[in-house]
């Protein structure tokens, strides 16, 4: 059975799994970590107007949510649209959701 694995292989015919190095791990994990430094620095410095770190905030947990999905979960590789369809549409209902709840309590 295992002859037939490597000969298939070797032959093309079969599909090789490509092994990940710790490379991209590592970096994503000092990316991570340099957002989070960065978030603390920013609320930290307290002198720059609340709507600006807000958005700051905002746009840099967007970004860590976009590197532990892609390097942490695998959502870059192949065979993973069926769940970013669903986080995607999860998304879409959290923000009517929001959307709605706003107009519900301005009106």
């Amino acid at each position: 059975m295992a002859g037939n694995h490597s000969n298939a292989v070797a032959e093309g015919k079969g599909k090789r799994h490509r092994v990940e190095g710790p490379q991209k791990h590592i970096v994503s994990y000092i990316f991570s970590i340099l957002l989070t430094v960065l978030a603390f620095a920013v609320v930290a410095a307290g002198e720059i107007n609340t709507t600006f770190t807000y958005i700051i905030l905002v746009g840099m947990a967007i970004l860590q949510i976009f590197v532990q999905m892609a390097f942490w979960m695998h959502m870059k590789d192949r065979g993973h649209l069926l769940p970013i369809i669903g986080i995607i549409f999860g998304v879409v209902i959290v923000l009517s959701m929001v959307v709605m709840a706003q107009f519900w309590v301005w009106w």
